[in-house]
């Protein structure tokens, strides 16, 4: 299964940004796609902080518009949302130690550990932060 990081709903929700037109289409097909895909908790709440924020983006996504989204993307059958399972200490702890994870990067561990504890094998994203962690396949899918 993949999983997708927040920065791949951001696009998909703001014209403006790189990759827009990409992320939008994948989105759509993953979302019709009979093949399971996934969303860390973490992520969809990540995605309404940033599309809403008026410091982010002139203007900001009205919260309206981007719930909207959301509760488009949770109508696919395919997808499957997830969080903090029975597991997660023990996954957290080795995640946070083998990526040597303290101030800002702890985010990324959370999302990191929760996509490793639910047996994602790919995890898509264009954040460059999600490397140090060795037990999470990081690609970026609108690089060949």
């Amino acid at each position: 299964m993949i999983a997708l990081d927040t920065n791949i709903l951001v696009y998909a929700r703001r014209e403006e940004t790189p990759y827009h037109r990409q992320a939008y289409k994948l989105l759509k097909e993953l979302a019709s796609s009979e093949s399971p895909w996934a969303l860390p908790w973490p992520c969809v709440y990540e995605f309404l902080r940033i599309v809403t924020h008026p410091r982010v983006f002139d203007p900001p996504t009205p919260l309206e518009d981007a719930v909207e989204d959301l509760e488009s993307l949770f109508q696919s059958p395919s997808l499957v949302l997830f969080g903090e399972g029975p597991a997660n200490s023990s996954h957290l702890s080795r995640t946070v130690r083998a990526a040597h994870a303290s101030g800002n990067l702890v985010h990324d561990a959370h999302i990191a550990t929760l996509a490793i504890e639910h047996g994602v094998h790919e995890f898509w994203t264009i954040d460059r932060d999600f490397t140090p962690f060795p037990d999470l396949r990081i690609r970026n899918p609108f690089v060949e």
